[in-house]
């Protein structure tokens, strides 16, 4: 994976973060820089070790699974995708409240990361430094999720569904892009 793909993937990975980061801001009257940046730094770390963990539990079963690895990165990408998608039309909407605490913010930062345990799992398969793209994966979903906080408290629920969408496609996408890039070559 080239730089720009490990971008447009983070970015797909961080919509989750993203989505629960607006209905943050829809939740709160007033919100401080502080607390955007707490928020953010949750989801941001929490999306940034995931991959590492997921990472090596995939290499501990690479020898068994290399032959048939380009299919499982499809199967786990598009799985991924496509439930983020179904999740805008159910009503499993996280519930969130104004207020950081802890253990919320420990659930809730491992419901939206779990996505990127699975993506960790098929970095293996990729050929990718595990180390750069989880950074690049925590810094992402940081901003975004920074970000994310500061449109729920302006615009509302206007844009979750729509950022849900963008990532579910993101990673459709994805998962078909390496599935016929090994299939071609």
């Amino acid at each position: 994976m080239n730089i720009i793909e490990l971008i447009i993937l983070s970015v797909g990975l961080a919509m989750d973060a993203f989505s629960v980061s607006i209905c943050k801001g829809l939740a709160t009257q007033k919100i401080s820089f502080k607390y955007m940046v707490t928020i953010g730094l949750y989801f941001g770390i929490f999306q940034g070790v995931m991959p590492i963990i997921g990472f090596l539990l995939g290499i501990k079963f690479q020898k068994i699974i290399t032959p048939i690895d380009h299919w499982i990165v499809f199967i786990l990408l598009v799985s991924i995708g496509l439930n983020m998608i179904k999740e805008i039309f159910t009503n499993n909407r996280l519930q969130t409240s104004s207020e950081i605490n802890l253990k919320e913010m420990i659930m809730l930062s491992i419901a939206t990361s779990i996505d990127a345990l699975a993506i960790g799992i098929t970095l293996v398969f990729l050929d990718v430094n595990i180390v750069k793209a989880s950074v690049l994966i925590g810094i992402i979903t940081f901003i975004l999720s920074t970000i994310g906080v500061k449109i729920g408290n302006i615009f509302g629920n206007k844009y979750e569904k729509k950022a849900q969408l963008i990532g579910g496609v993101i990673l459709i996408l994805l998962g078909f892009k390496i599935l016929l890039e090994h299939l071609l070559s």
